[in-house]
């Protein structure tokens, strides 16, 4: 079976970043999150999406 659901530590591992960032993403909307209880988790999906928007969200500066 697929894992469908990370805890915030499993993604901040692998998105190579520290747990706080990966809150700060939660919380601004970046990155999608589900909460059932106390309970934050985020879907493999979400994670996905996240890091196809980090290509759109650059700025490409030709000189």
């Amino acid at each position: 079976m697929v894992k469908q659901l990370y805890r915030v530590e499993e993604v901040a591992e692998i998105l190579s970043m520290g747990r706080s960032k990966v809150y700060d993403l939660i919380r601004s909307g970046r990155l999608a999150s589900v909460k059932e209880g106390t309970m934050r988790r985020v879907t493999e999906q979400a994670i996905q999406e996240y890091v196809a928007s980090l290509g759109r969200d650059e700025v490409c500066w030709r000189g």
